[in-house]
């Protein structure tokens, strides 16, 4: 058996009577070679007492020094105290084994909860002794009632962004604001500078928080009170906590959650009118709209209206999650479920075990894994165009079904065939325009077989073709603002110039473009 004992928060005063009579009983039992008794550490006001005692014991301060980190010191602890206790399981009489942490041994003792876990593992019998833990010191030291809710983190685990597991999920680390936030290990400058730069994501910079030291032994506490910008700057030791007010809800800063709760507001019977009459079908036009804003953002390279837009485009997909909540469909953390669990499916090669030297090994990997997750639904593509969006843009479209028929083989031989196609379309194309008597739908028909060659053109060169187009209009509309712009400087509108002269405009505003590139 293991029996972890809690050596309470500082004063010796706040060591339980239970705690006490475990480590005698230990110490005893180390004297006698029947047992053996580790502290975790001697620095630390409680663990003074056992040397005034005379207990016998053992610490792992040396660990501390050569230890290259805590996760490593803590797992040489772990290894010290299983040792020993899987020693005790064929020894006559039984051995005992005592592992004794400032505090409480579950209230931030790193230390004692791997050992309990890999005791469970082991099946060694564990028995958990308490005392008092830095919490209630800490919250009686600031007078914060613990009805009103309050986060308990080690500081060291804390992110300065959000992380991802190799499972696919968040690591965690992300806090709650809107709750007293309470934070160990805040033992040195440097864990005190990683605190302040977590901190800082969540809270003003200027935010109130109490450092407090030395939680609970009388005569040497301090609670001393800073804004979080000088967290790094005020004295810290090993027995140093930081507890952080709540904030008011216009002092949070908002995040996605806010957004889902502001869009439930809007359509709340007491909300907006206009977006309570809205629908699904009512919302395609402006989800369309906001795509298309988001892509003349990325355009003109401006983050700053990349930011604004994507906003926009989030709006649309929180407003249709809403409508469905209503209707009891589905809501936000089902959609953002979905999509989460689709990427980590899908992305074998880096949530899994299969390789993946390229892209396209990565693009095979997603389709093979897409084709097996809907092989079971009857409605599942019977055709390999089946489920090209009818919506695309035809330029898009035309891309699409053409990079699915290739994938059966339906593809020219080389790209000289291709050309040989695009020049066989141009041609008839030509005779239909040749014609007496012009038929406008077969020289719809012709022109509609020419741009899907060109389309094949773009896919050979690997050229997305909407995204060419899109830049030609982007260089078309520039030059035509230049030209526009040049003939008002001399007076002229558009409509009294000839072509001639606005050749002239085009030409100056393509030399100003090549002048730029350079």
């Amino acid at each position: 058996m293991i029996t972890l004992i809690g050596l309470g928060a500082g004063d010796p005063d706040t060591l339980s009577r239970g705690a006490e009579r475990a480590l005698r009983e230990a110490s005893k039992a180390k004297k006698e070679g029947t047992g053996e008794l580790f502290v975790r550490t001697a620095r630390h006001p409680s663990a003074e007492i056992l040397t005034e005692w005379g207990l016998a014991f053992r610490t792992f301060d040396a660990l501390y020094e050569t230890g290259r980190d805590f996760s490593e010191v803590y797992a040489l602890m772990t290894e010290q105290v299983l040792s020993a206790a899987q020693k005790s399981a064929d020894s006559l009489p039984p051995f005992s084994v005592a592992f004794a942490v400032p505090g409480h041994p579950l209230f931030g003792e790193t230390s004692a909860q791997q050992i309990r876990q890999s005791a469970i593992t082991l099946d060694i019998p564990i028995r958990i002794v308490s005392s008092g833990s830095f919490v209630e010191a800490c919250l009686t030291s600031v007078g914060h009632a613990l009805e009103e809710g309050c986060d308990v983190r080690d500081a060291l685990l804390l992110r300065e962004k959000d992380e991802i597991s190799p499972t696919g999920f968040p690591t965690g680390g992300q806090i709650d604001s809107s709750r007293a936030l309470l934070l160990m290990q805040v033992y040195d400058r440097a864990a005190a500078s990683h605190t302040k730069l977590c901190l800082m994501r969540y809270y003003p910079d200027d935010w109130n928080l109490s450092v407090i030291r030395w939680a609970g032994v009388l005569g040497r506490e301090n609670v001393e009170t800073v804004p979080l910008y000088r967290l790094d700057r005020v004295e810290v030791d090993y027995l140093t906590s930081v507890f952080v007010p709540p904030l008011p809800p216009e002092l949070r800063k908002p995040d996605f959650s806010t957004l889902v709760g502001l869009m439930s507001r809007l359509r709340a019977p007491d909300g907006c009118p206009w977006d309570r009459e809205q629908t699904y079908q009512s919302l395609k036009k402006f989800f369309l709209e906001e795509t298309y804003e988001v892509l003349e953002a990325i355009d003109e390279d401006n983050p700053e209206l990349l930011c604004e837009e994507l906003g926009d485009a989030l709006l649309q997909v929180v407003f249709h999650a809403q409508l469905a909540s209503e209707m009891g469909d589905f809501d936000m953390d089902e959609v953002s479920a979905g999509i989460v669990r689709k990427l980590v499916r899908r992305h074998p090669h880096v949530f899994g075990e299969v390789d993946a030297e390229d892209s396209e090994a990565v693009l095979r990997n997603w389709e093979k894994i897409k084709r097996e997750e809907k092989s079971d639904s009857p409605d599942w593509r019977k055709s390999i165009l089946d489920g090209v969006p009818k919506g695309l843009p035809s330029l898009m479209a035309a891309q699409e079904v053409s990079k699915r028929v290739v994938k059966v083989g339906f593809e020219w031989n080389s790209f000289e065939e291709v050309l040989a196609k695009f020049a066989e379309e141009t041609e008839e194309l030509k005779q239909e325009l040749a014609q007496p008597e012009i038929n406008r739908d077969r020289v719809s028909s012709e022109l509609g077989d020419l741009l899907f060659t060109v389309v094949q053109i773009a896919r050979w060169q690997k050229v997305d073709a909407e995204e060419a187009l899109r830049q030609m209009l982007t260089r078309f509309s520039r030059r035509f603002r230049f030209v526009e712009t040049e003939a008002g400087k001399a007076n002229k509108s558009l409509t009294e110039m000839t072509l001639e002269e606005m050749d002239v405009l085009w030409n100056a505003a393509k030399r100003e473009e090549q002048k730029e590139s350079v």
